[in-house]
Formats: C-alpha cells, sequence, structure tokens
C-alpha cells in the first residue's frame, strides 16, 4: 500500500468512527483489509481504496472496512475490579436511591460481542433477591453490526467461556449448543444490544444510571475522547457511576466527571461543574458610577 492510499485510510477510519490509526501500523490496516478485498473480488489494497472513494457515500464497503480495523477484544468479567463495583458498591447506592421509583438503567458503550453486557447480566441474576420489584434495563451498543449480531445469538466456544468465567455460573447460565455454549435466554432477554457509533448523539438513548465505556477510547485521540465523555455525561444522572478500562482516565480531558474515592476505573459526575454548565457564565458585573 502506498502511502497515499494509507493516509487516504486514516482519515476515513478517524472521520468514521473516531479510531486513530498510527502510521506505524500500516501492517494492521493490510493484514485486516487485504481478505476484504478480495472477497469483493479487488486484488490489492490499492483497487480497495479506489472502490472506496467512488463508492464512499453509499458502498456498504466503507462499513465493513471500518468494522475490520476495529478492536472487539472482550471476555466475561474482563478486569474484575468493574463487577466487583457493581456487586459491592454501584447496585447497592442504586437500589437505595431508586427506590421510588424501581428503575436502573445501564449501558456498555462498546459490547463487541457481548461478554461484558452479559456478565452484568448475571450479577443481576445473582442479585434478584435484592432487586425485587425493580426493573433494570440493559443497553448494549457497537459499531459492528457483526459483533452485535454473534452478542444476540449469545453463542460462544470453549475458549471464550473458558476466559474469565466462574465455572458455577458457566453451568448455571449456559446450555451446550453442539461444541459451543449458548447464554441461557433469561440473560438475553436482559439485554438490549443497537448499532451505535460513538462520533454520534447519544440523546435518543435517554437517561442512565450506570455507564460501562471500557478499552474502547483508548483507540481516540484527545479531542475526540473529550467530546465522547461530555455526550456521555448529559445522558447520566446526577447519582450515576462510569466505569473505563483500567488504561483509562478523564483525568486532563474533562471535568465532568470525577473519580469515586478509593474505587479504581470508578467515576461519578461532577456536580459543581454540571450546576456552573446549567447557569451558564456569570452575568458580568456593572458598576455605576455615584451622582454628584
Amino acid at each position: 500500500m502506498n502511502p497515499y492510499d494509507f493516509d487516504y485510510l486514516r482519515k476515513l477510519l478517524k472521520d468514521r468512527s473516531g479510531l486513530v490509526l498510527s502510521a506505524e501500523k500500516q501492517y494492521l490496516a493490510e493484514s485486516r483489509l487485504l481478505p476484504l478485498a478480495r472477497r469483493h473480488g479487488l486484488s490489492t489494497l490499492a483497487e480497495l481504496v479506489g472502490r472506496l472513494k467512488t463508492e464512499l457515500a453509499t458502498s456498504q464497503i466503507v462499513t465493513e472496512v471500518v468494522e475490520a480495523m476495529t478492536t472487539n477484544e472482550t471476555f466475561f468479567f474482563r478486569d474484575k475490579l468493574p463487577f466487583e463495583h457493581v456487586r459491592e458498591t454501584i447496585m447497592p447506592a442504586l437500589i437505595a436511591a431508586r427506590a421510588r421509583e424501581k428503575r436502573i438503567r445501564i449501558w456498555c458503550t462498546a459490547a463487541a460481542s457481548g461478554q461484558e453486557p452479559y456478565s452484568i447480566a448475571m450479577i443481576l441474576k445473582e442479585m434478584e433477591r435484592e432487586l425485587t420489584g425493580y426493573r433494570v434495563d440493559i443497553l448494549a451498543t457497537d459499531l459492528s453490526t457483526e459483533m452485535l449480531d454473534r452478542a444476540k445469538a449469545g453463542i460462544y466456544s470453549q475458549f471464550e467461556v473458558q476466559r474469565g468465567l466462574p465455572i458455577h455460573l458457566l453451568v448455571k447460565y449456559f446450555e451446550k449448543a453442539g461444541e459451543a455454549w449458548q447464554i441461557a435466554p433469561a440473560l438475553r432477554t436482559m439485554v438490549q444490544f443497537r448499532s451505535l457509533n460513538l462520533l454520534n448523539d447519544f440523546t435518543p438513548l435517554g437517561m442512565f444510571d450506570l455507564v460501562f465505556c471500557r478499552n474502547v477510547l483508548i483507540y481516540f485521540d484527545q479531542e475526540t475522547k473529550t467530546g465522547v465523555f461530555n455526550r456521555i455525561a448529559r445522558q447520566m444522572t446526577d447519582d450515576s457511576f462510569l466505569i473505563l478500562g483500567a488504561a483509562e482516565t478523564v483525568v486532563g480531558l474533562t471535568d465532568a466527571f470525577k473519580p469515586v474515592m478509593d474505587k479504581r476505573g470508578l467515576y461519578a459526575p461532577n456536580l459543581a461543574a454540571r450546576q456552573a454548565a446549567r447557569l451558564g457564565p456569570a452575568a458580568p458585573i456593572v458598576r455605576y458610577a455615584a451622582k454628584g
């Protein structure tokens, strides 16, 4: 791939998905996109770029290129600590705070093949007694329609269920499906999957009490991260929670959130910043000279 074609792909990916592909990642683009090109009857990446340029506005191939370059690494109960926060800190707080309306809304912003939202669903199932009378909605979104189709089916290989999933939960919430395992219908119905580009407006999604935004913004530049954080903040209630990945932070990016003390990776809305935003800039002080 010549440098001009690679630069075109880099700009396309950033504009369409927010993904920033560094200059040294040309090998990654070649390894992921050449099989896609061949599926479309194109023998080289130069031909693929030519197709993108001529059919940019309408071609499904643009979507396929973006999805091919998206990293979808995930597994059940990934990193453990965030799910401990859910069990021990977040859900008890939300159950108490929502005692009147008895409704809690959770959003997984980058669901990939579904392991994260289904991990949350298993936690909620284990807390059924505490959640008696509550309605808990889980919305799981992702850019990749291919990943969302996998997530909706809820079918995972032996390797996938061995990554992070405790054996007692496998036995309790999965059924054998040939050589694979399928998550139980009761858990599949707990999660609504929806296609979403994190560069788009979140307003139609409504308000949330807990947002998982883990291991996705690491691929974005600083300006894009700030925009995503600020738009997420507008969809969160005052007493809600945000969970980021182990290598992610809001520090230096936005004042919309503040860390929760002694809870690594857990954040809450910064109410002072939120109130200041609601009030807008302070009115100028007008001084009048005394009349003689």
